[in-house]
Parts: structure tokens; sequence; C-alpha cells
């Protein structure tokens, strides 16, 4: 694989304009940053395409993206020049103003002045081809944990933590004083929502019952919690870490203790424009695959954060993002953590394999709460929405070693937080011996 800092940087203008614009790059997104200003990272090559580049179909996309650390790999890749090196010169990394809205945009295609991919929830996909019919396919898994569920400082004293059921009697009060409980969610049936859901239930909450769900904006949610729209949220950083920052609530349970290495967010992009563009497909994807990886590194994480709080995507302080990307966790409630090991990975221990077992637990899920029929033909759909072909063919053509390729499309029996187990080869045992669903 190429190595960055083995590649050398091309200025058409004079030393003294590359050093004033290698200075820029080192500042972080402040108060005087305009919309039109982007971040600036020296670009890690420059347009011209590497020896592996594919040949494209064409050089245009259009890639939608929500304010989450998560879309890091999409941003990464443009600003530091990984989608043109791979012939993809004009790729447009697109903000999103809510889920709903990135799936009306997909579902009009670029061609509508939509868009044609995305960092997306990983169930959406499937939503949208079963629901929607608009057929998806999921190229690549974005990252692994990094989400959080929080809740409001009126809670503390409940002391909620990784358990929920201490929320059960504040939901109990909230119905007898003819008021709900509320809990925000950024999309029904994605990856937050199925948090959200798994963690009330182990408690013996209800979601559907015992408290509301509400779908919120993931740039939204503070300021929800301030007015006391909600009482609880789940959603991905930078949004939890804004909320302590603030003093408005506390962090409960990072998601990486409610399942240790959960999948997340994905890369996906409408079929027909894959099917088109085959070969430009794979460029994008050797160019997310590479940025995953430089997003992973260690030396990488201060700058990744000042590229990703810039007003041209997250708007926001640098240091809303970077100690938990370190995996640095302060919780708000006096509970901190250290390097924690279930912080959100790019790259590491697969975390961008897009295994079919995983799609096959967010569709058995999404069964559970009657977002698909119960007779959803999962393995099928799986089949066909899921490219782990196209990702490893990616993978293959950026070198990266055959260790790190799995051969498997299943990551095997998954433990979660309460000690129920979910077999992929299982799916309706696992549903079955779940308590609380609609199903």
């Amino acid at each position: 694989m190429t190595n960055l800092s083995r590649r050398k940087f091309i200025f058409a203008s004079t030393a003294a304009a590359a050093a004033s614009i290698l200075a820029h790059g080192c500042s972080s997104s402040d108060s005087t940053t305009t919309g039109e200003q982007s971040p600036s990272a020296a670009p890690a090559a420059n347009v011209s395409t590497s020896a592996n580049a594919p040949k494209v179909e064409t050089t245009k996309a259009k890639l939608g993206f929500i304010p989450l650390t998560d879309a890091a790999p999409l941003i990464i890749a443009k600003e530091k020049g990984f989608f043109a090196k791979y012939g993809m010169t004009d790729v447009e990394v697109i903000k999103q103003k809510s889920w709903p809205v990135t799936r009306d945009n997909l579902k009009i295609g670029s061609s509508g002045d939509g868009i044609d991919g995305a960092h997306i929830l990983s169930p959406m996909p499937y939503l949208m081809t079963i629901n929607d019919k608009v057929p998806m396919y999921l190229l690549a898994r974005l990252n692994t944990n990094g989400q959080a569920i929080s809740v409001a400082n009126k809670l503390k004293d409940f002391k909620v933590g990784l358990e929920s059921k201490a929320l059960k009697e504040a939901a109990e009060k909230a119905k007898a004083d003819k008021k709900s409980m509320k809990m925000a969610i950024t999309f029904p049936g994605g990856t937050h929502d199925l948090w959200m859901r798994y963690w009330l239930a182990a408690g013996g909450i209800n979601p559907d019952q015992d408290v509301v769900l509400e779908p919120v904006p993931p740039p939204q949610m503070v300021a929800n919690m301030k007015v006391g729209t909600v009482d609880a949220f789940c959603v991905g950083e930078p949004w939890n870490a804004q909320l302590v920052s603030q003093k408005l609530g506390y962090t409960a349970l990072v998601t990486g203790e409610l399942w240790k290495d959960h999948p997340e967010k994905a890369f996906a992009m409408r079929k027909d424009w894959v099917d088109k563009n085959p070969n430009a497909a794979q460029a994008l994807l050797m160019a997310v695959l590479e940025a995953q990886q430089w997003c992973d590194k260690a030396e990488n994480k201060e700058e990744m954060c000042k590229i990703c709080a810039d007003r041209k995507y997250f708007n926001v302080a640098a240091a809303d993002i970077l100690e938990r990307s370190k995996g640095n966790i302060d919780y708000g409630d006096g509970r901190t953590e250290k390097n924690f090991a279930n912080s959100m990975k790019f790259w590491a221990d697969n975390a961008s394999y897009p295994y079919k077992s995983h799609d096959t637990w967010f569709l058995t899920e999404d069964i559970r709460w009657g977002y698909l029929p119960k007779d959803t033909k999962v393995k099928e759909i799986v089949d066909q929405v899921n490219r782990e072909d196209l990702w490893k063919k990616a993978a293959q053509a950026i070198n990266v070693p055959a260790a790190e390729i799995p051969t498997s499309s299943s990551r095997g029996v998954e433990t979660f937080f309460d000690g129920v187990k979910f077999d992929p080869e299982k799916p309706e045992e696992y549903l079955n011996s779940l308590k609380i669903k609609k199903v």
C-alpha cells in the first residue's frame, strides 16, 4: 500500500503561497471560518491517478454525510486527495440535514439533484431496498463503536448507566402524571433506534409502551435536551461530548459497552449507479478504505478532527471531537475512561469489513420492532444488498495484506452486555428468545 509520508507534494503556486496554504491547514475551526472556506489539509496526492487506479467510467459522484465523527472517512478521502488519487477527481461530499433527507436524496439520485451514495446508518440500505423499492448496495462498514446514550441532568439521581432498569420508575412516574419520558433517536429502524430499544428492553422497559421514541436529527440533539424536549438520546459523536461540555447532561453508556465492536455506519450507493459505473465504484471504495486506514492511525487523529470540525463539515470545536476519538471519555458524571478499548474504530479489528452476519442482526431487530414483516427473507436480501465481494476486490487493489481480509461472511456468535447471544445462523431462535418485542 502507498505510504502517505512517501508521496511527493506538488504545488503549482509559489513557495510563499504554498507555505500560506500549509499554515492555514494547521489551524482549527473557529467562529471566523466561513462556509465557503474549505478545511485546508495538505493533499495526500495530486489529481493524477495512481498506477493501480481503475479506468473509471466517470470522475463524478455525489456523496452525502451527516455531521458525525464516523463520516470522517468520506471527508478525509475528499480532503486528503484519496478520491482524486484513484481517478475520482470530481467527487462532492455534501452535508445532509437529517437521515430522512439522506434517504430522500438517495431515492432521487444525482440525476434529480440528489446524491449517488452516502455515509449511512447500516440498516438504511435494506430499509430503502425493501420499503422504498430503491435497490442499494452496502459497500463497506465505515466504523465500529463510537455512539452513546446520554441522559439529562435531571435524571442523575437515578444513576442510570449501562443498566436502564433505574429508568423504569421514572418512566412510570411520568405516565402517572400523564406525561411521557421522551427518548430521541435519529431514524426509525436505524442503528441509534436499535441501540436505544435494546438497552431499554434489557432493563424491562418497553420502548413502544413505557416511553416515547422521537426522531431528532443528530445536530439538533443537544438543543432539544437544553430546552427539555427530550430526556435522553442516542447518537454518535460529537454530540454526546458536546452535551457534557455544555453541562446539560451526561453519558450513561457508550455503545461499545452494549456490544463490543458493534457495527455502526456504512458506505452505501445506489445499485444502478454501481452497476453502471463498476470501475468508478471500485475507485471510490479504494479511496474510502485508504481513508479509513489513515483515520485509524493515532498520529492522524488531531488532524482528522481539525478537518472535520470545520464549518463546512461539522461546525463545532475540534476539542468536541478529539478526546473521544482518542478513546478518552468524560462521561460527565464523574466517570472517566482513558484509551477505552471499545472506542470508535475505522479499520482495526476488521472494522471496515461488511460482515453479512451483522446485517442479519440489523434485519432481525427491525423485524423484532415491526419495521420489517416477519416473513422477510433475511438471507436473500442480505446477499442482494451486501457487496462484501466488492470490498474484497478494492482491498486487494490497494494491497491490503491477506491477513487483514476476512475469509468468512460471519464474525460468529455475538454476545451482548446482558449475556444474550445472537447466532447469525439461527436468527429466528434469537428472536423467539426475546421477551419484549412487537412480533
